[in-house]
């Protein structure tokens, strides 16, 4: 009786140790049932620029601006413009009472005739003996003193008129004919406002990121929130101790007259910064050492570690050791351990996005 058990017993154990030799070895690489390979989609890695998106307030300021204060004391007699009529250069904006000025003009003009006859006639008699030669340069200086009194009239004469030292918009006046003024009085403001400059700070961190020539992006706080774009004019040459900026002025066409200065505004600067590699974030993995991608190198999936620089839509850009045109590993990354064989196909890759991170 114990002979026919001992051979059962011992055929049972052949055939459970034949069943076992045929089991894929605990750990086999990806779980690849007899080495069978696992179906992934990869993309052709590519490389970008970090992208930093400034965002600050700017305040504006016509290309040109000026307060107009009357150069004398004086009645006013005419108010020649409206508030915010457009004028020429040398449009007379304000009139002042000028009688005597234009009598000291006359008086001058008649003086400087009177010695210009003079001194023509001791000169036609100098040949001859006649006049020293002290009366002739006697003669001469007060011919020129007489033009520079009558040039000195003129300048008075004009300083009666208020005139746009250059082309643009008139502001508010408060003026009226007949109200006295004096040199402190404001007549009104005017500006050129064809083009706007915009002032903006900057965190010092950014100092040498930015360059004269490069673009900005301004956006009004109102309602409509009109866009506009803008070139970098000139950059501080300071940082404030205070509050750590320095300040950056752009310049804005504004030739069809949508903007004012005063305005504030919404500016935005995409600074760009090193190259980095740029994945799409399901190919992102995390471990106990970190962050991680898949690569597939001769069939195989190979870890590699990457540090994120900067999350986009969609994107990560990346610090690693990849390589321009590695293939990585986007989705299917669930299923596979290092060194596991793969099936793959390979897509489009992803990056070119300008999303870019916003700094307040």
């Amino acid at each position: 009786m114990n002979r026919p058990l001992n051979l059962l017993s011992l055929a049972v154990l052949l055939l459970t140790a034949g069943a076992c030799s045929k089991a894929p070895p605990s750990g086999a690489p990806g779980g690849a049932v007899g080495g069978r390979e696992i179906p992934v989609i990869a993309e052709a890695l590519q490389f970008e620029r970090e992208r930093v998106r400034i965002e600050a307030v700017g305040t504006s300021r016509a290309r040109l601006s000026a307060e107009l204060f009357a150069p004398t004391a004086g009645e006013v007699v005419a108010v020649n413009f409206e508030p915010g009529q457009a004028v020429s250069k040398g449009d007379v904006l304000v009139q002042l009472d000028a009688d005597k000025e234009q009598l000291a003009v006359r008086l001058a003009e008649l003086q400087l005739e009177d010695a210009e006859r003079l001194y023509d006639r001791y000169q036609r008699s100098a040949d001859s003996g006649a006049v020293l030669p002290t009366t002739l340069d006697e003669a001469r200086t007060a011919m020129e003193t007489r033009r520079v009194e009558l040039e000195r009239a003129r300048i008075a004469l004009a300083d009666r008129s208020i005139e746009a030292v250059f082309a643009g918009y008139v502001g508010n006046t408060d003026l009226d004919p007949g109200d006295r003024i004096d040199t402190n009085t404001l007549v009104t403001t005017l500006d050129d406002r064809s083009s706007l400059f915009v002032s903006f700070d900057v965190p010092e961190a950014f100092f040498g990121e930015l360059a004269v020539g490069d673009e900005v992006h301004l956006k009004t706080w109102n309602d409509t929130g009109q866009d506009a774009a803008g070139v970098i004019v000139d950059i501080g040459s300071r940082v404030d101790p205070n509050d750590r900026t320095f300040v950056v002025r752009a310049r804005v066409d504004n030739k069809n007259d949508r903007l004012r200065p005063g305005m504030s505004f919404r500016v935005t600067v995409d600074v760009e910064g090193e190259l980095y590699a740029v994945i799409s974030e399901t190919a992102l993995q995390w471990g106990a050492d970190g962050a991680y991608v898949y690569t597939i190198v001769d069939g195989t999936a190979a870890r590699v570690p990457v540090q994120i620089v900067q999350r986009r839509e969609g994107l990560v850009l990346v610090d690693s050791d990849l390589a321009d045109g590695a293939v990585i590993v986007v989705e299917g990354t669930q299923s596979i351990r290092d060194g596991a064989p793969v099936n793959l196909e390979v897509r489009r890759a992803t990056g070119g996005s300008t999303a870019s991170t916003v700094l307040d």
